[in-house]
């Protein structure tokens, strides 16, 4: 049976949380880098502030809810443990499960818990509180999504083991776990912030914590005493906060203040690749965008240069419409994508699109550029003929009348790793939250023979097949991969590197005196 030890999932450079890969004794080690350049051993002791991003109206203390705010985000993965994570050099890597092994018909998937974990109350992490956190996620409409398995067929194997079976047989339930299955003792309420992860709730307030050492931890004690999470509203605001000292390390806080900190020179500054990307959507059941001719067409209209030095500042790289450009299946043969204005003219006749009319483009201020790359691209639309009008909307007018259901919007996902990831998320017909209306026979099927495959070279085969589909003609304009910036005081060092949710392993960071 295929383990952890020799099987690899999709591994490619890393997406939603970093740790490295297991220690010979079972303890994680931070996959980081030094921020200072300085090197140096690391030391125990005093207290991380961190500013991420975060806005009051949303702030969630239920790690199992959809956590629209880094800032809870952050407290979750401190807290929390995930079953699984990806690391900047696996993209399935333990975490609170050690290891795992597949059945001879493919279809069932047993875990076994870590070594020594404990909740912060000193009670012993069971498959009871897994099977009870999974069927928690799974039976609630809103989030099962994250479970990629029906709540009856996640169950208890003994003690330190529990089991998770597809209908099909599913190569990727490994990874498909990864990082949003934060486990909870079984019966306690999120209030009770019962978790097993390396750092212990102090204080909670508004979305502000305090956090402190878990030195019961079954990765290993982290060096800091206590990390306060700080939210913040604006990216600006965190810049000038980091700027001034009042915080150490600002999370994801953009390019613009990566430059201003790489200009003044007393702050290190710490750059991500793949970190995440921002796609423009066009929904392809319905609607304006529905004809192929169209969406090529839009995807033709994109300077996508211009966007990624004006709306990252260079912060990035040119996309070319395949979500999960960490991915080592990620199919380099494509050919990139270019503006070129008359043949989208021609294509927009071809499809008696209506340039005559004009176009809700919406979006959400969630992330750094979001807003500014649909305003941006709206001009470069304008040069084709196609209107488009900006309608910048808040969280919950989006995520309920926009997302999955508008004609076209932009989007933000904070990793960009693995193209199954989005497959099972996003693109697949019966994905709950299939964003564009997609329903492609070619791309169905080949999603299908990746879960079957049992080796690489089948999985890349099939991967292969996924990624022509979407570039052919699936709903997105991926114009654009952004690096993850991050600025911290030069005495910060063990900052994590991976991409994605990466930055949210703090384990391992430690301050110089």
């Amino acid at each position: 049976m295929p383990t952890v030890d020799r099987r690899r999932f999709l591994i490619g450079s890393a997406g939603v949380a970093a740790l490295a890969a297991l220690a010979a004794c079972g303890r994680n080690s931070g996959s980081t880098d030094d921020a200072s350049g300085a090197g140096g051993t690391p030391r125990r002791g005093g207290t991380l502030r961190v500013g991420v991003l975060g806005k009051p109206d949303a702030t969630q203390q239920d790690p199992h809810q959809n956590l629209s705010n880094d800032s809870d985000f952050l407290i979750m993965s401190l807290v929390y443990d995930a079953l699984t994570v990806p690391t900047k050099d696996e993209n399935v890597a333990p975490r609170l499960a050690k290891s795992w092994d597949q059945s001879p018909d493919g279809r069932t998937w047993t875990f076994t818990i870590a070594d020594g974990a404990t909740f912060h109350d000193g009670s012993p992490v069971t498959a009871d509180d897994v099977v009870w956190s999974l069927q928690r996620i799974a039976t609630d409409k809103k989030i099962a999504f994250k479970v990629p398995v029906p709540a009856d067929q996640v169950k208890v194997v003994d003690a330190h083991r529990f089991s998770l079976t597809s209908p099909q047989p599913n190569s990727q339930i490994p990874l498909l776990v990864r990082l949003v299955t934060f486990v909870m003792k079984k019966d306690s309420a999120p209030s009770a912030w019962q978790g097993s992860g390396p750092f212990k709730m102090d204080t909670y307030t508004a979305g502000r914590a305090r956090l402190v050492r878990n030195e019961a931890w079954h990765g290993g004690a982290p060096y800091v005493d206590a990390i306060e999470v700080v939210p913040f509203t604006s990216a600006e605001a965190m810049s000038n906060a980091v700027q001034g000292g009042s915080i150490d390390l600002a999370s994801a806080v953009g390019a613009v203040a990566g430059r201003a900190a790489e200009a003044n020179g007393k702050l290190a500054v710490i750059r991500r690749a793949n970190d995440s990307v921002m796609p423009i959507i066009m929904r392809t059941a319905s609607g304006p965008f529905a004809d192929p001719k169209v969406r090529e067409a839009m995807r033709l209209i994109a300077d996508r240069p211009q966007m990624v030095q004006s709306v990252l500042s260079g912060y990035g790289t040119v996309g070319n419409d395949v979500l999960g450009t960490g991915d080592q299946f990620l199919d380099t043969s494509l050919p990139q994508r270019t503006r070129n204005l008359d043949r989208a003219k021609q294509l927009l006749a071809d499809a008696k699109f209506d340039t005559g009319r004009t176009y809700d483009f919406f979006t959400i201020d969630e992330a750094t550029g979001q807003v500014d790359s649909a305003k941006l691209f709206a001009k470069q639309a304008a040069e084709a003929g196609v209107k488009l009008e900006v309608k910048v909307q808040d969280s919950t007018a989006f995520y309920d009348t926009t997302w999955c259901k508008a004609d076209l919007y932009n989007m933000t996902w904070g990793t960009n790793d693995s193209v199954v990831f989005f497959a099972d998320k996003v693109l697949k017909k019966d994905a709950k939250n299939n964003e564009t209306g997609w329903d492609e026979p070619a791309f169905e099927q080949a999603y299908t023979d990746l879960l079957a495959a049992q080796d690489d070279a089948a999985q890349r085969a099939a991967s292969t097949k996924m990624q022509r589909a979407e570039y052919d003609n699936s709903g997105y304009l991926v114009w654009g991969v952004t690096d993850g910036v991050d600025v911290a005081a030069k005495s910060v060092h063990g900052l994590p590197t991976a991409p994605g949710f990466g930055r949210m392993q703090l384990e391992k960071v430690w301050l110089a005196s």
